[in-house]
């Protein structure tokens, strides 16, 4: 009898892939893409390159969105996505960009994503493996105030560290006059010509940087021209985790997710007080009653850094005691591996408010054995945004 065997799902390519594949990338799957993990010299080398030089990810996985208001005015789309989101959009001035998050209706995380305003509408990127219940949700909640075009036809590529303005000026002039946040369409010279991006300066490893949006078909033209760059080395997935988790910066489904408030999360920076309670636009978006009760009353758990005292780090999963004998867990780590500029292990997760202090004392079940972590502040590695 024959027996049936299910192929495993084909996984997407980014305009970028041949590029990857030419300079050694090794690949794996994510977020339904074959991205590469790391390049050839390593994930260590590519982290602390980033740190001293520039480094280039390939970030085309993630998510594109034109938000257009039918009425014509970009404040209409604004009050549209407050609907969804905790944030003040509203004030999010032209040429700027904001962090956000789209909330459920019991306070949790959806997604979380970037917003900017290009004038006459809102750009917004999201994260890859949530981008298709993300075009549903706006389609579904905002379709009577706004048209969402998803701009499949984009790459996007985010280029980071201290000496990323100096590279990127060679290509785009204007670029090192942005400042952090600043977001908007440039143009950067290539090969044969020029390429027509959207460039914010911002990025997901704490150091200086920009990411920009190019169409697909001049993706390889413009990413080549910035590895051309000697201080350019191109960076892969493994290299951006441990830069993210050293700059204290959540990945989604792992430290945030449909279960965590932006309160428990340690996100409150990021909802504006006209949003809050007694603000001028307060509530409105979903789990409010949930968020602004937390803002008002704390939460009961709340994200925290860990730092392990000893040399072995201390991994996604691994759950957190009060002290080295009690059978019952308090917590979980969310991210944990090596931090290569610190030379040290680091790690993310969740305490009990009680535990959450700084400087206090908990304990992670590593293989049977309880290793003590210090509570720590985050960042681990201080942010060198561009004010």
């Amino acid at each position: 009898m024959a027996t049936h065997v299910s192929e495993a799902p084909t996984l997407q390519r980014t305009p970028l892939h041949a590029l990857h594949l030419a300079r050694g990338g090794k690949m794996v799957p994510f977020a339904g893409y074959d991205m590469p993990v790391q390049y050839a010299a390593g994930v260590l080398k590519e982290h602390l390159h980033t740190r001293a030089a520039a480094g280039l990810f390939d970030v085309s996985h993630m998510g594109q969105v034109a938000l257009r208001p039918k009425s014509g005015k970009v404040e209409d789309a604004a009050l549209a996505l407050e609907r969804l989101v905790p944030q003040d959009i509203v004030a999010v001035a032209p040429g700027r960009q904001r962090y956000a998050q789209f909330t459920n209706a019991a306070g949790g995380l959806l997604d979380d994503l970037m917003v900017a305003n290009f004038g006459d509408h809102l750009f917004l990127v999201v994260n890859g493996a949530c981008k298709a219940a993300d075009e549903t949700h706006l389609r579904e909640q905002l379709a009577d105030a706004c048209s969402i075009d998803v701009l499949s036809d984009r790459a996007l590529v985010a280029l980071q560290g201290p000496k990323a303005a100096a590279v990127l000026a060679k290509l785009c002039p204007e670029a090192p006059a942005m400042r952090f946040m600043e977001a908007g369409p440039h143009p950067i010279r290539i090969a044969g010509g020029t390429a027509d991006c959207f460039i914010s300066r911002s990025g997901y490893t704490g150091e200086d940087g920009f990411e920009i949006s190019i169409s697909a078909a001049q993706a390889e033209a413009v990413a080549t021209a910035l590895l051309d760059d000697p201080d350019v080395m191109p960076i892969g997935l493994g290299a951006r985790d441990s830069l993210r988790l050293e700059a204290g910066l959540c990945l989604y489904g792992h430290d945030i997710d449909t279960t965590t408030t932006p309160v428990e999360a340690a996100l409150e920076w990021s909802v504006q007080k006209s949003r809050r309670s007694g603000g001028a636009r307060a509530g409105g978006f979903p789990g409010a009653d949930v968020i602004l009760s937390q803002f008002e009353q704390g939460a009961a758990r709340r994200r925290i850094g860990l730092l392990p005292e000893g040399r072995t780090p201390v991994r996604e999963g691994a759950r957190l005691f009060a002290d080295a004998n009690s059978a019952d867990p308090i917590g979980a780590v969310t991210s944990g591996g090596f931090g290569p500029s610190l030379n040290a292990p680091v790690a993310m997760g969740y305490l009990p408010t009680s535990h959450a202090a700084v400087g206090g004392l908990v304990f992670a079940d590593v293989r049977g054995q309880r290793l003590p972590l210090r509570v720590s502040a985050m960042p681990f590695v201080p942010h060198n945004y561009k004010r």
